[in-house]
């Protein structure tokens, strides 16, 4: 297809090619109005001065009689112009004037009448009009004046030529406009289309490009451009965790197998091949809480969460929390400092907020207990909520973590050298960020001077006043 045919069967040219033909339309309707008006009002012009001739000339024919009357229509006819005349007697004898022909019986017919005439002067083979009026003196004289209407009919000729004219700049005016607009709009779909094809062919970072103009196509163009980097992290997030999982999931697996030979060359006894099944049965338990993690994330970053979301009041979380970990953390020689007045309502998934606050709770007692932290130093669970966020906080008194780890902590799989000689999968700040994720709020790391501080920050629900109801009459 040639390039103009790719204009012709765009949707702009279309369009502009309709908005032509409806402003044609529009347009000779106004122009056949103008002309209409215009011919009404000449005639009413042209009639006006008739009547006005006609008393004018009645008055000389009573003050000086016919002889008076042909004087003066005589000498009118000396002066240019398009007035005609002509007088009668009773018998049809013509005394006056310049007009020679007339249709049978004109000269009895009341009022304003349009006619074909003959003048006396001038080609007689070209048709004449005029619009006339007969009056009819005393003595049988009959007077016609008119005017004739060749100059109406060439204001009309004017007009028609005009508009044909017009119509004529306006189709080839509309025509260029409607491809060069269809011209615009089919190189920058072209463009969009060539960046679509490099997306397709593998590259992920090509985006659709952006003129600037906040137009619709840059709205569509801006919209997909958020899909296709919505699409990319996904992706980028795939790949990771597939390296991941190969990666963390391969030393398990080699101990599992490990175990499995062991077990297989050198027990003899029912009580080492309980020992090695056990020992069989933890690494897989490890491997499937490392898998249940990593479906938990992807459901959460998928946004599938969402549809069971509930308002609820954050504090009641937090105690719920406090209350479960109190035993836990007093059995390793700890205490927990509670420290969160509600309510605080916040609109997300309860379960997975909850499994947030446990994985951080979890990490304190896992971790903060080291590197000083005692019972003297109680772990803080606290909550805080200002007019647009809730801030959840638990706090401990251990190493912390580097201000330069603190980003890289919140990846799949990453475990610190300080943590790897501890029983975990590296996915539980992880998966804590992704639900901050999905309820559009964030995870920070910051100093609890000593120790790591973790501030889940939610966004607050903002509670509607109850409206009273009225009193009864």
């Amino acid at each position: 297809m040639t390039a103009l045919g790719r204009i012709f069967r765009t949707t702009a040219f279309k369009l502009s090619l309709a908005y032509l033909v409806i402003f044609a339309i529009g347009a000779g309707l106004v122009l056949g109005s103008v002309a209409l008006n215009l011919r009404r009002i000449f005639d009413d012009q042209v009639a006006e001065t008739i009547d006005a001739e006609i008393k004018g000339l009645s008055e000389q024919y009573e003050i000086g009689g016919i002889t008076g009357l042909v004087d003066v229509i005589e000498r009118r006819l000396r002066r240019p112009g398009s007035s005609l005349y002509l007088v009668r007697t009773a018998a049809g004898e013509s005394i006056a004037g310049n007009v020679c022909d007339l249709p049978n019986g004109l000269l009895t017919q009341p009022g304003l009448v349009v006619t074909a005439y003959q003048p006396c002067t001038g080609d007689s083979t070209v048709p004449h009009h005029a619009l006339v009026s007969v009056s009819v003196l005393p003595g049988g004289f009959r007077l016609l004046i008119g005017r004739d209407l060749g100059e109406r009919d060439e204001i009309r000729s004017v007009i028609i030529r005009a508009q044909f004219t017009n119509f004529l700049y306006l189709l080839v005016i509309g025509t260029a406009g409607g491809l060069f607009v269809a011209w615009r709009i089919l190189r920058r779909v072209d463009a969009m289309n060539a960046a679509a094809r490099t997306i397709m062919m593998g590259n992920m970072s090509g985006r659709l490009p952006v003129a600037g103009s906040q137009d619709e196509l840059d709205r569509l163009a801006e919209n997909l451009n958020a899909m296709l980097e919505r699409i990319s992290e996904l992706m980028s997030g795939l790949r990771e965790v597939s390296d991941n999982i190969a990666h963390d999931l391969k030393t398990p697996l080699t101990r599992l197998r490990n175990d499995a030979e062991q077990a297989l060359r050198s027990a003899a006894s029912p009580d080492e091949y309980r020992h090695s099944l056990e020992k069989i049965i933890d690494e897989s338990d490890g491997l499937i809480r490392i898998f249940n993690a990593l479906l938990m994330i992807a459901r959460v970053e998928s946004g599938a969460s969402k549809d069971v979301m509930v308002s609820f009041d954050m504090a009641e979380v937090v105690h719920s929390v406090a209350e479960l970990y109190e035993p836990v953390a007093e059995e390793a020689g700890a205490r927990l400092d509670v420290d969160a007045m509600g309510p605080a309502r916040v609109y997300g998934s309860r379960e997975l907020i909850g499994q947030a606050l446990v994985n951080l709770v979890e990490n304190a007692l896992k971790y903060g207990l080291e590197g000083g932290g005692s019972a003297s130093e109680p772990l803080q669970i606290g909550m805080a909520s200002s007019a647009e966020t809730v801030d959840i906080w638990v706090g401990d008194h251990g190493p912390g973590i580097r201000v330069d780890d603190r980003e890289h902590v919140l990846s799949r799989f990453v475990r610190l050298e300080s943590a790897r000689t501890r029983p975990g999968t590296g996915l539980g700040l992880a998966l804590t960020a992704a639900v901050a994720k999905l309820h559009n709020g964030s995870l920070r790391l910051e100093d609890n001077h000593p120790g790591l501080r973790a501030i889940l920050s939610l966004p607050r629900q903002i509670e509607q006043p109850v409206q009273s109801l009225p009193k009864p009459a």
